[in-house]
C-alpha cells in the first residue's frame, strides 16, 4: 500500500515538473520573441476629412518606408523609430496629426488625421492655394480639386505683413461659415476681395452683388441676408436688385443698379428694419425655422413694400386737402405716396459703422 502511494507521488511530481518546465519554456520563448520579434504587418487608417483624400495609404506607406530605410514588414520591431515616423508624417502639408504604435501581435498601426481645406484663395497675380479651418496655407493637389468656397483678390506677397495676416483671419471666418452651411455653399459662387480689403459676393442664383464688408459678425450678416432673401427676394424676384448691402448693423440696403445708387426710401428702410426685428435681428433664430411674417404687396417704383400695420406707417402729409367724390357721393381721401425719397447720398456715408 505504501509503495503505491509512493509511486503516485513520484508520478505527480514528475508530471508537475514537466508541465512547469513546458510553461517556463513557452514563457522564455514569448519573451525572446518580444525582444527579437519581427514586424508582422502594417495597418494604415486615414481620418479627418469629410470627403477629400489628398493623402492616401500609398503616400503614408512611402513616408514610413523612407523613414525606416526599406520595407517595414519583416524588420525588427525594436529597430523601428516610431517617433521619427510620426514626425515625418506630420511634415506632410496635408497631414494634421499622426499616431504610430506596435501592438502585442507585432503589427504596426498608423493613424493619420488629414487636414481639410475650407477655401481656395486666388491672389492678385492669379496664383492660388487652399487654407484649412485654422487659416493655414495648404498647397494644391494633383489628385483632386476640393469643392470649397473661392476667394479672389488676395494680395500676392511672399511674406505677409500684419495687415495680410489680419485679412487672412477674416477670409478664414467667412470661409468656415460658408463651408459649414449647405445653403450658402450652394449659393455663393465666388467671394471677391476689393481694394479696400472688403468682401463682395457673387451668388449663383440672382443677378446681384452682395456687399459683405469685413469679416466681423459673419453669422449676423448672413442671417440678415437670409431674412431679406426669404421675405423680399423670394416674392420680388432674385433679379429685382443689382446690389444688396449688409455691411451696416441691423440694415439691408439695396440698389437697382450695380453702381451703388442705393434705394434708401423711408418706407423701404422701415420695412427691412421691421423684418429684422421680427426675426430677432436674425441673431438668435435659425433661418430654417423662419416663417413668412408679412404679406408683400405690389412694389412701387423704388421699393418692395409690405403691408404694415397702420400705426407703424409714417405717411407724409397730403398735398391736396380737398376730398375726392366717388359715385356714392362719399368723400375719398386723396392718394398718398408710399414713400418719400430723402436727399441722395453715397452708400458709404449712410449710417457709418460696420456690424
Amino acid at each position: 500500500m505504501s509503495k503505491k502511494i509512493t509511486i503516485r507521488k513520484v508520478l505527480f511530481v514528475a508530471v508537475w515538473l514537466c508541465v512547469g518546465a513546458g510553461m517556463f519554456t513557452l514563457l522564455l520563448a514569448a519573451i525572446n520573441k518580444q525582444r527579437k520579434g519581427l514586424c508582422d504587418d502594417v495597418q494604415i487608417n486615414i481620418e479627418g476629412a469629410k470627403e477629400n483624400l489628398f493623402v492616401d495609404k500609398n503616400d503614408v506607406q512611402q513616408i514610413l518606408e523612407k523613414t525606416a530605410g526599406g520595407k517595414i514588414k519583416g524588420q525588427l520591431v525594436s529597430s523601428l523609430n516610431l517617433q521619427s515616423m510620426e514626425q515625418a508624417l506630420e511634415k506632410n502639408a496635408w497631414v494634421e496629426e499622426a499616431e504610430v504604435y506596435v501592438n502585442n501581435k507585432e503589427v504596426l498601426h498608423v493613424t493619420v488625421w488629414e487636414k481639410e481645406p475650407v477655401a481656395r484663395v486666388f491672389t492678385t497675380a492669379n496664383s492660388s492655394f487652399y487654407i484649412d479651418s485654422a487659416g493655414s496655407k495648404m498647397p494644391l493637389s494633383e489628385k483632386l480639386t476640393a469643392n470649397v468656397p473661392v476667394f479672389t483678390g488676395f494680395p500676392d506677397k511672399k511674406k505677409w505683413n500684419a495687415a495680410d495676416s489680419a485679412l487672412m483671419k477674416e477670409v478664414k471666418s467667412v470661409a468656415n461659415f460658408i463651408y459649414n452651411d449647405d445653403f450658402w455653399m450652394a449659393q455663393v459662387a465666388q467671394v471677391d476681395i476689393n481694394s479696400d480689403g472688403e468682401f463682395e459676393m457673387i451668388p449663383l442664383v440672382g443677378n446681384h452683388i452682395i456687399k459683405f464688408g469685413n469679416g466681423d459678425n459673419v453669422a449676423k450678416k448672413f442671417n440678415r441676408l437670409m431674412v431679406f432673401y426669404k421675405q423680399v427676394l423670394s416674392q420680388a424676384g432674385f433679379n429685382k436688385y443689382r446690389l444688396i448691402d449688409v455691411r451696416y448693423k441691423g440694415q439691408v440696403v439695396v440698389s437697382k443698379t450695380s453702381g451703388g445708387n442705393a434705394i434708401d426710401s423711408v418706407q423701404l428702410r422701415k420695412n427691412v428694419e421691421m423684418l429684422l426685428r421680427q426675426s430677432g435681428d436674425a441673431g438668435r433664430d435659425t433661418m430654417m425655422r423662419l416663417q413668412p411674417l408679412v404679406k408683400l404687396a405690389a412694389d412701387s417704383a423704388d421699393a418692395v413694400t409690405p403691408d404694415l400695420p397702420k400705426e407703424t406707417e409714417n405717411k407724409p402729409p397730403v398735398k391736396n386737402d380737398k376730398p375726392v367724390q366717388n359715385n356714392n357721393n362719399k368723400p375719398v381721401p386723396a392718394k398718398v405716396p408710399k414713400a418719400v425719397m430723402p436727399p441722395k447720398q453715397p452708400v458709404e456715408d449712410a449710417n457709418r459703422g460696420y456690424n
